[in-house]
C-alpha cells in the first residue's frame, strides 16, 4: 500500500534541490551584466542577467543636438536589446542547470511556482 511513498519522497527531495539550484541561478544572474545598444551605440542600456536595468548611457551628441525624437526611438530599442540579451543569458543558464536537457515548459512551470529567476 505504501510502496509509492519512497518515490514521492525522492521527488520531494529533487524538487527541493531544484529550488535551491534555481535560487543559486537567480543570484548568479543578478550578478551578471549585459549591455544592449541602439543607434551605433549612441544609446546603451546595462542590465543584469534578470533583465533589471542598471544604467543608461546616452552619447552627449544626442543631448547637444537636442534630438529628442531620435532619442525617443533609440531608448526602447536599447532596452529591448538589453532584455533580449538577458533572456538569452537566462536560457543558457537554464540549459546548464538542467544538464543540457531541453525541458519544455520548465520556465513556465517555475514561473507559476515563483521560482523562475528571470521574474524574481
Amino acid at each position: 500500500m505504501f510502496k509509492g511513498l519512497g518515490n514521492i519522497g525522492n521527488l520531494m527531495k529533487q524538487a527541493q534541490e531544484m529550488g535551491s539550484k534555481m535560487q543559486e541561478l537567480s543570484d548568479e544572474l543578478k550578478k551578471k551584466r549585459v549591455t544592449g545598444s541602439a543607434g551605433a551605440d549612441m544609446v546603451e542600456i546595462e542590465a543584469n542577467g534578470l533583465g533589471e536595468v542598471l544604467a543608461v548611457r546616452i552619447d552627449p551628441s544626442l543631448i547637444e543636438k537636442q534630438d529628442r525624437e531620435l532619442l525617443e526611438d533609440l531608448l526602447p530599442a536599447a532596452f529591448n536589446s538589453a532584455q533580449a540579451k538577458a533572456k538569452q543569458l537566462h536560457a543558457e543558464q537554464m540549459q546548464s542547470l538542467t544538464g543540457g536537457l531541453n525541458i519544455p515548459g520548465l520556465s513556465d512551470a517555475l514561473e507559476q511556482t515563483g521560482e523562475n529567476p528571470l521574474t524574481d
